[in-house]
């Protein structure tokens, strides 16, 4: 698929696996259909690799900034989900999950893939609604998650390693499902990082 642009974004977005069907929402967001069994996932029982799911990228303008979406899910299967992900290579990759557990409950989930993926469940969530953010640093990633896109909580504090080649986007998958929409609205770039990443800002 062709190059795009969204008015909430400062750089062209590729996809780097095709959607089922997408469109550009008004305002400058972004709704994503994934397929049945899209996944991004590096078992670290046996190494099985899954790299299915689609993804709209850019490549950042600023060696720090945050890039924050409000992400609404279509929820009908286990771990369906819309994804904030941030990519350096094929095997150093990291995504901010708002994923349907096995439990059949929303809740904020992180993964973070050096060769192998470390899967961490972190917060349940009421609704099919949630803020997600990315905050970059030229050493290192930050999750955030908010229930209403101005008071944020900590998630997870991590490096992909060297930055060079750094994209970061949308994302949306349905591992076990006949497959997921996600819409990401109030799509915010800032250029900048967080003073202080527990203080809720």
């Amino acid at each position: 698929m062709a190059a795009f642009r969204l008015s909430s974004v400062p750089a062209e977005l590729e996809w780097r696996r095709d959607p089922v069907q997408w469109a550009a929402e008004d305002g400058g967001g972004l709704s994503i259909s994934a397929g049945e069994k899209t996944d991004l996932f590096t078992d670290p029982k046996d190494g099985a690799k899954t790299d299915a799911a689609p993804a709209a990228l850019f490549t950042p303008p600023d060696a720090l900034f945050t890039l924050s979406a409000r992400v609404r899910v279509e929820f009908r299967s286990t771990y369906d989900a819309g994804v904030l992900h941030v990519r350096t290579t094929e095997d150093a990759w990291a995504k901010l999950c708002f994923e349907y557990s096995p439990q059949g409950e929303p809740m904020v989930v992180s993964v973070v893939n050096h060769g192998v993926s470390d899967d961490c469940n972190s917060v349940l969530v009421r609704g099919d609604t949630v803020y997600l953010r990315v905050a970059q640093s030229k050493t290192a990633t930050a999750f955030h998650y908010s229930r209403d896109g101005a008071r944020w909580s900590f998630v997870r504090y991590f490096s992909l390693g060297p930055l060079k080649g750094l994209r970061v986007g949308f994302s949306s998958q349905s591992p076990t499902g006949k497959g997921c929409r996600a819409v990401f609205t109030d799509i915010r770039y800032r250029p900048g990082f967080p003073a202080d990443l527990r203080n809720g800002e």
